[in-house]
């Protein structure tokens, strides 16, 4: 509401200070409006960029301008006629050229300069050089130790500060679970600092113009041309769209699951009931569901299946079987 107060003002003074000021008739209120509008145009492109976009192009433009009267100043020591003379008819174009490169690349090259470990961006130009980005999915899931400590996993590893600032605000919330969720995972990133296989690195800058964190961690994967590594299905799609590698750790589980063929018998505990009349659910070891048919009257027993038929899924793999006909017997 203030801030609109504020733009009444620029607008009804604007044409009031033309009038007074510039030429008391249409001219000077239409200069006056004019400036007012662009004020408050520049006000909201200055809302609508990054503070550290701001500071950074108007150090360029700064830097722009230093250039172009350090280049005046040594074409008036040389004392050459004609070169003085071009650079008097179009000083104005020149200094004007140089606080626009100055301005673009500052505007550009301003992520170099951010970065709390500034190998990092070096690191990532380089073809040779391995960075993988954790998500926060990925380090409450808890498995990427394991991949860690089992080689699996080559580079470095990136943690952002926008992760770790989710982390802390999951650890303090007044959800019960989602404290428990955000604990785990502070507990389980202190592990993957202080194991001595893959290097990891912590990269502080924040990228403020972008509120989802997936959608950081897109960003930053492409800024440093790294890898990232998630159980988030919904963000492992996002990044193939946007060309960004992923490692899917619930992928790589099911991969090095132990294969099943049709036939193939196991001793199995049947936990409860299934969806469909007499069918039992028992679970392996790695969390693979096994319905089994005409089950129901062996729940709470082990008993010996047949694999009959296996579904793999983009989200794991179902096993369905059948009783065997020793154990139905006996």
């Amino acid at each position: 509401m203030f801030i609109w107060i504020i733009r009444s003002i620029i607008i009804i003074a604007g044409p009031v200070i033309g009038w007074l000021q510039i030429s008391k008739d249409a001219k000077g209120i239409l200069i006056g409006v004019g400036v007012a509008l662009l004020v408050i145009l520049v006000e909201i492109l200055i809302e609508l960029i990054p503070l550290d976009s701001i500071v950074a192009g108007a150090l360029g433009a700064i830097l722009g301008l230093i250039t172009a009267k350090l280049l005046d100043y040594s074409v008036f020591l040389l004392d050459e006629p004609k070169l003085d003379n071009f650079f008097k008819t179009y000083s104005i174009l020149i200094k004007m050229v140089l606080a626009y490169l100055g301005f673009i690349i500052a505007i550009r090259k301003k992520d170099e300069l951010s970065l709390l470990e500034k190998d990092i961006h070096l690191s990532s130009q380089k073809k040779h050089i391995d960075l993988k980005i954790l998500d926060t999915s990925a380090i409450i899931d808890g498995r990427i130790i394991d991949i860690i400590e089992t080689n699996f996993i080559s580079g470095t590893i990136v943690i952002p500060e926008f992760i770790v600032s989710e982390l802390q605000t999951l650890a303090d919330s007044a959800d019960s679970i989602k404290r428990q969720r955000g604990r785990r995972g502070l507990d389980l990133l202190s592990k993957i600092k202080q194991n001595t296989i893959v290097p990891v690195k912590f990269f502080e800058k924040d990228y403020l113009d972008i509120k989802q964190t997936d959608a950081k961690v897109l960003k930053l994967a492409e800024d440093l041309k790294a890898k990232i590594i998630t159980t988030d299905f919904n963000l492992n799609k996002v990044a193939s769209v946007h060309g960004v590698s992923v490692l899917n750790v619930n992928e790589l589980a099911g991969i090095v699951k132990p294969a099943l063929l049709p036939g193939e018998i196991l001793s199995i505990y049947l936990m409860k009931e299934g969806k469909e009349k007499n069918q039992a659910i028992a679970y392996l070891d790695d969390g693979t569901m096994i319905v089994v048919e005409n089950g129901r009257g062996a729940i709470g027993k082990k008993v010996n299946i047949t694999v009959s038929n296996i579904l793999q899924t983009s989200t794991g793999r179902m096993v369905f079987a059948n009783i065997t006909k020793e154990t139905e017997e006996s």
